[in-house]
C-alpha cells in the first residue's frame, strides 16, 4: 500500500470555490491542517485560503494555479439545466483539458475529479447501483453530456507521466486520478435545490411527479465534502476509479422534498402530475427553451423529470470501504440544520 499524503506541509488547489459545495470543500480542507489555494472567477469568501480569480478555460490563470500544488480538487463547471451546449464544452470539458494539462506539465501527482451520477443515468431507475461507466453517447441532457465527457478525460490521464516539475512525494513520476461522484448534494446556503424547492413551494409551482413513492439518495453538503477530502487521501489507493457518494439513507422524494419545505417553513407539495405527463412536457419545454431562453431555469426538462419519478439510491459499500470514511451528518440532522438556518 502506497503511503497516504498526510497535511502536513501539503497545499491543495480547489477550484470552483466559490460555489455551494466548493466552499464546504476548502472547509473541510482547511480544517484538516492543508494550505488552499483556490480558482475561480469570483473571489471564495473563504478565510485562510489564498484565490487566484479566472477561468479554468484559461491557460495561464490555470498554469499560476497549479504551480506548486501538491494536489487538485477540480470542482469548477457550468451546472445548469439548460444553457448554449457550446458553452457546456467549453467549461467543463475544455476547462477539465486544460487544468489536467497544467497539472501534468507543472508536476502535480493527484487530482481528485468531482464528477456527477448524471453520467450513467439513462434514465431508468438505479436501485441500489455502484458507480457505472460514465457515458457521454446515452447521459441525457448538455450538462450530464460534458460531465461524462469530463469524467472520461480525467480518468484517462490516471498513470501519465508528470512533467519536469514533479512534486516531492509524487507516487512514483505519474499522475494518479480518482472521480468521485455526489448525489443531490444540499444543506444550508444551497442555491440549487433547496432554493429552488422552496421558491415553487411557495409559489404553488412544485407538484409530486406520480406519488412521490420513488426511493432517492441524497448528500448532505458536509458529508459531501468530507468524503472529496478522504477522496484525495486515499487516491494513491484508488486512483483509476469512480465513486459515488451518498448518505446512505434513500428517502421517497415526497418525503425529502416535504422536509425541506418544513425547514424552511413553507408548505409541502400537495397535488401530483403523471410522470409521463411531466417528462413530455420537459421535453417541450427544453426545445422551446432552446429557441427562446429564460432567464433562469427552466421550470422542467425530461432529465429533472426523470429524476424526480424514478428510483436513484447506490449501493455505499464500496465507496466507504475504500475511502475510509463514513457520513457524519444524517438526513434528519440535517434538515434540523437547515431548519435552523431558515430561523
Amino acid at each position: 500500500m502506497t503511503e497516504r499524503a498526510t497535511p502536513a506541509d501539503q497545499t491543495i488547489l480547489v477550484t470552483g470555490a466559490s460555489g455551494f459545495l466548493g466552499r464546504a470543500v476548502v472547509r473541510e480542507l482547511l480544517a484538516g491542517g492543508y494550505a488552499v489555494r483556490t480558482l475561480q472567477r469570483t473571489p471564495s469568501r473563504t478565510p485562510g485560503a489564498t484565490d487566484v480569480l479566472g477561468s479554468v478555460t484559461d491557460p495561464e490563470v490555470v498554469a499560476r494555479a497549479v504551480a506548486g500544488v501538491d494536489a487538485v480538487v477540480h470542482l469548477a463547471a457550468k451546472v445548469s439545466l439548460a444553457g448554449d451546449p457550446a458553452d457546456f464544452e467549453r467549461v467543463n470539458v475544455g476547462g477539465t483539458r486544460t487544468l489536467l494539462d497544467a497539472a501534468q506539465a507543472a508536476g502535480v501527482p493527484r487530482v481528485v475529479h468531482v464528477s456527477s451520477p448524471s453520467v450513467a443515468h439513462h434514465g431508468d431507475s438505479i436501485v441500489g447501483g455502484d458507480a457505472g461507466p460514465a457515458d457521454p453517447a446515452l447521459a441525457r441532457g448538455d450538462y450530464a453530456r460534458t460531465k461524462a465527457a469530463a469524467e472520461l478525460l480525467a480518468l484517462a490521464r490516471d498513470g501519465a507521466a508528470l512533467g519536469d516539475g514533479s512534486r516531492p512525494g509524487s507516487a512514483g513520476s505519474v499522475m494518479r486520478v480518482v472521480a468521485v461522484r455526489p448525489h443531490l448534494v444540499w444543506g444550508p446556503g444551497d442555491t440549487q435545490l433547496v432554493a429552488r424547492v422552496v421558491e415553487r413551494a411557495r409559489a404553488g409551482r412544485l407538484p409530486l411527479l406520480g406519488h412521490g413513492a420513488a426511493l432517492i439518495d441524497s448528500t448532505y453538503v458536509d458529508n459531501a465534502a468530507s468524503a472529496i477530502v478522504a477522496a484525495l487521501r486515499a487516491v494513491d489507493d484508488v486512483h483509476g476509479q469512480a465513486y459515488v457518494i451518498t448518505n446512505g439513507e434513500p428517502r421517497p422524494v415526497a418525503e425529502l422534498l416535504a422536509g425541506i419545505c418544513r425547514a424552511a417553513g413553507v408548505e409541502p407539495p400537495r397535488w401530483s402530475v403523471p410522470a409521463s405527463v411531466a417528462r413530455a412536457a420537459g421535453s417541450a419545454v427544453e426545445a422551446g427553451w432552446k429557441i427562446r431562453p429564460g432567464a433562469d431555469e427552466p421550470p422542467m426538462t425530461r432529465f429533472l423529470a426523470e429524476q424526480l419519478s424514478t428510483a436513484h439510491w447506490f449501493d455505499q459499500r464500496r465507496t466507504r470501504r475504500d475511502l475510509r470514511w463514513e457520513p457524519a451528518v444524517s438526513v434528519d440532522e440535517g434538515l434540523r440544520r437547515l431548519a435552523a438556518s431558515y430561523s
